[in-house]
């Protein structure tokens, strides 16, 4: 076979039949996503898709929408090219999938392939649903297709047995005629769950007489689980009682920024939307720095300090530029302003000297900031490479403490372009349930870009400054974090979401995220 993906081969490559679950990425398998590391044509029904899921792609693989075209006929011409082609399933290929029909076409056109079985939706769904399948007293699980229709009832009234029936779109009434009819007591327990273990995960309870009403209006895909484990639940149920279960939350921070925030507040059931207020950018002239990082190597300062996780990531990208790295530090005092700027520093290969451990901000460092001395330290030098933004209460703190401080613009901050008009629509129009707001700019660029949140939405702010901010600007304060960190703040905001549908089972009352309160919003009981 020739060099990969060259398409002058004479033999065909291979095609990998992939099951990638049935809606979290989490659930793609470990060998799956080594497959698609080495695919050079990936064929996959791309609305169908998750984004991170073609994360796990090289950057040049060839990506063809099966929605265009004919999967098969697809796959067949890339192998024929001597590419090793990924074919990505829902769920696992070989349920209610066309496994049978694709892998069929593939042996008859000579086209070797592999099967990666994936987490199908038969048991992936109910399990996020907090539904067992079987238990002490239930042991048989029978999957009906129903898709086609047609579907025999009378071979499923067994009551001891759980059904799991997939292709229930559009028939859940004649499903459940069905069923009755064909001897099922018409008080069966009975669940249907719409797009299963995503963050938008719908489970209904009912019974087979009132399930076609009770579900009304949900969404595809969907699958129904008929029998007495579905009783299970009120037990059971753990991911849709996620204190912010599929809360629309804004994160108004840089993707770089942003990351390890969104990726908590998925772990508490959110769905971050990451939209950046400002944009980074280098100083309109660079010798300043220039100046300051030669200084660094040459013993000029006894303290750097870094405010914030893009000074370092600014005087990182420098030191390359000079072919240094986190050795040039040696002899040098660090100082970080909080946990996250601590740790981009570690990441660099560099452990700080201070760090407050009260208030994460240049307020805090400066309480614990120490005199200079003359007997003790032998320069009297600090360097920061701060915003082109950036306060001077530090620079004034130190200066009271008898040091000299060096400010140096290692970068600029802009606001960023606006969002596009759906996202400023659901920030105006009370689509976000919450948004978090990790400083007082934040605030100030996101209602300069995007405007000003609706009422129904939760305010969220990382400390009292910015808290101060929001309210200056008109915005509703509900949550402040209880230290000025990032993590801090989406652990607040979970409690508070906790809090929230506490109050809303205790009274009761219909379980409603914020954005569900406002006038038109669409309400299920």
């Amino acid at each position: 076979m020739s060099p990969v993906g060259d398409g002058t081969a004479t033999g065909p490559g291979t095609v990998v039949l992939i099951g990638m679950g049935p809606g979290d990425p989490g659930l793609l398998t470990l060998r799956a996503a080594s497959e698609l590391g080495r695919a050079d044509t990936v064929v996959v029904d791309r609305a169908a898709c998750p984004a991170e899921i073609l994360a796990h792609c090289r950057p040049d693989a060839e990506i063809l929408d099966s929605a265009s075209g004919d999967a098969a006929k697809l796959a067949v011409k890339a192998a024929r090219a001597g590419r090793r082609v990924a074919r990505l399933f829902q769920g696992d290929p070989g349920l209610a999938c066309a496994f049978a029909a694709e892998g069929g076409a593939l042996a008859k056109a000579g086209v070797p392939f592999e099967v990666v079985p994936g987490v199908s939706a038969v048991t992936g769904v109910p399990g996020y649903a907090g539904i067992p399948l079987t238990d002490a007293g239930h042991r048989e699980v029978r999957v009906i297709d129903a898709s086609g229709g047609g579907v025999d009832w009378e071979r499923f009234a067994d009551s001891d047995a759980t059904l799991v029936i997939l292709g229930v779109e559009g028939a859940v009434a004649e499903t459940a005629k069905g069923l009755i009819a064909s001897g099922r007591p018409d008080a069966t327990p009975a669940a249907m769950t719409s797009l299963g273990t995503t963050t938008e995960q719908e489970t209904v309870v009912s019974t087979l007489n009132r399930l076609a009403a009770d579900t009304k209006g949900m969404e595809a895909p969907a699958l129904i689980i008929v029998g007495d484990v579905v009783r299970r639940r009120d037990q059971l149920s753990w991911f849709e009682t996620k204190p912010l279960f599929g809360w629309r939350v804004l994160v108004p921070r840089t993707k770089e920024q942003a990351a390890s925030l969104s990726d908590q507040l998925r772990e508490y059931g959110a769905v971050p939307d990451e939209v950046p207020t400002i944009s980074v950018e280098p100083p309109r002239t660079p010798q300043q720095m220039d100046r300051a990082v030669k200084g660094l190597v040459t013993g000029r300062y006894e303290w750097v300090v870094f405010t914030s996780t893009n000074a370092v990531k600014a005087v990182r990208e420098k030191f390359v530029d000079y072919g240094l790295d986190a050795r040039a530090f040696a002899g040098l005092k660090v100082a970080a302003v909080g946990e996250q700027t601590a740790a981009a520093l570690v990441e660099f290969g560099i452990h700080p000297d201070l760090t407050p451990s009260g208030q994460q901000s240049s307020e805090g460092l400066a309480e614990v900031w120490p005199p200079y001395d003359e007997d003790l330290d032998p320069i009297n030098r600090v360097l920061l490479p701060r915003a082109d933004i950036a306060t001077d209460t530090l620079i004034a703190r130190l200066t009271d403490l008898g040091w000299e401080c060096e400010d140096v613009t290692a970068y600029r901050t802009v606001r960023a372009a606006p969002p596009p008009a759906p996202i400023r629509e659901a920030i105006k129009g009370g689509g976000f349930d919450a948004v978090l707001f990790t400083s007082s700019s934040t605030v100030k660029n996101l209602i300069g870009i995007a405007g000003k949140p609706h009422n129904v939405t939760v305010i969220a702010c990382i400390g009292p400054q910015t808290a101060k901010t929001a309210e200056e600007y008109g915005l509703r304060v509900d949550v402040m974090a209880e230290t000025p960190s990032a993590p801090a703040l989406a652990e607040a905001l979970a409690e508070y979401g906790a809090r929230r549908r506490a109050a809303q089972v205790e009274a009761g009352d219909p379980l409603r995220k914020p954005s569900q309160m406002r006038r038109g919003a669409r309400r299920r009981k």
